[in-house]
């Protein structure tokens, strides 16, 4: 791992390519936030590298002035651990979509993260195809009318927080497209983190898909339909004069009314801990949703555990202490052979 010579900048790792996304796509301040967040990240530009795999999203690494991969449908966590194992010194960034990515890229997707491969894997929901022009997703709300589903979709969606956490990661983070200084935090923290780290970054389709995630993108109701998870602070939400808490028994969530002028924990607010060794709390959090709850916003689970490219590392050292460095010509040549006449 190196340290730039010198101190870079946003500019340095913004791409001569031209940027095409439709005007008002969240992808833009994403791309944006990105760029202003990797000269902190102390990497030069060299060793760090995108992968990305098909639909809107997938773009990004023609705009990143790095390394960068634009490979095939859903296959960019398997390139990504490739690349990670190889060569464990890069910082490696997979950058996806809820259809590119829960949808023919589950598979590989889940088996990144349950190896826990120190790599930063950005999933972009925008709940609907927008690439392919507007079917919808994994991600869409059941019921939803698109071009593949004209009388309304009965797929139930799938949860890309429930599912990183299935998978077992080891960082499960959600941030807005929207809300930069929120978007910067976790992607520092993500970057910062030993192991797989999956953030949900809800974003918005202006063409196809305007307003899914409205609620929590817009300030003036974000306050009341979202909750920000702070470690070690307890989970309230809402303005004042109509704040409430979050409540768990028996690990079913349950909203608290609560005065202005009410100690959370004392009425039985869950203080965040996003700590916890058990995926029971995080899942928990995770059914949150609206109507009826409000979208949590943070870091939802946080614990460290051994990453895969460091175990390989060991296991290729220890095999050599134990063998010797081995002869190729040896073991192409050793064992059962065949000699094929033409």
């Amino acid at each position: 791992m190196s340290a730039p010579a010198e101190k870079q900048s946003r500019k340095d790792f913004v791409s001569s390519q031209d940027v095409r996304w439709c005007p008002g796509c969240g992808d833009y301040s994403i791309l944006s936030n990105v760029q202003r967040v990797m000269p902190d990240l102390g990497r030069r530009r060299e060793d760090v590298v995108f992968v990305s795999g098909i639909g809107c999203s997938s773009r990004f690494p023609y705009y990143m002035n790095t390394y960068g991969f634009h490979t095939i449908h859903g296959r960019a966590p398997s390139f990504a651990t490739g690349i990670k194992a190889s060569r464990p010194d890069l910082s490696v960034w997979v950058v996806t979509g809820d259809g590119d990515g829960l949808s023919i890229g589950a598979n590989h997707l889940l088996h990144t993260i349950r190896r826990n491969l120190d790599l930063q894997i950005l999933l972009f929901n925008n709940r609907i195809y927008g690439l392919t022009k507007g079917q919808y997703s994994p991600t869409s709300r059941l019921g939803i009318r698109t071009k593949s589903s004209p009388q309304g979709s009965i797929d139930y969606p799938i949860d890309p927080i429930s599912f990183a956490l299935g998978a077992g990661a080891t960082f499960v983070a959600r941030t807005v497209d929207v809300d930069a200084p929120h978007l910067q935090q976790t992607l520092h923290r993500a970057h910062a983190h030993k192991g797989t780290s999956f953030v949900e970054i809800l974003q918005n389709c202006p063409v196809f898909n305007d307003g899914a995630w409205e609620d929590v993108q817009d300030r003036k109701t974000r306050t009341d339909s979202s909750i920000s998870m702070t470690q070690g602070e307890p989970l309230v939400f809402g303005s004042p004069g109509a704040r409430r808490g979050i409540a768990l028994e028996g690990g079913v969530p349950s909203l608290i009314p609560l005065e202005d002028d009410d100690d959370p924990v004392e009425k039985g607010v869950v203080v965040h801990d996003e700590n916890y060794e058990t995926t029971a709390y995080a899942f928990a959090l995770a059914t949150l949703r609206e109507p009826d709850f409000p979208l949590p916003v943070g870091v939802f689970r946080e614990v460290a555990r051994p990453a895969y490219e460091d175990m390989l590392v060991q296991q290729v050292v220890d095999a050599i202490a134990h063998k010797g460095d081995g002869d190729l010509h040896d073991l192409l040549h050793s064992g059962d052979t065949w000699t094929v006449d033409a």
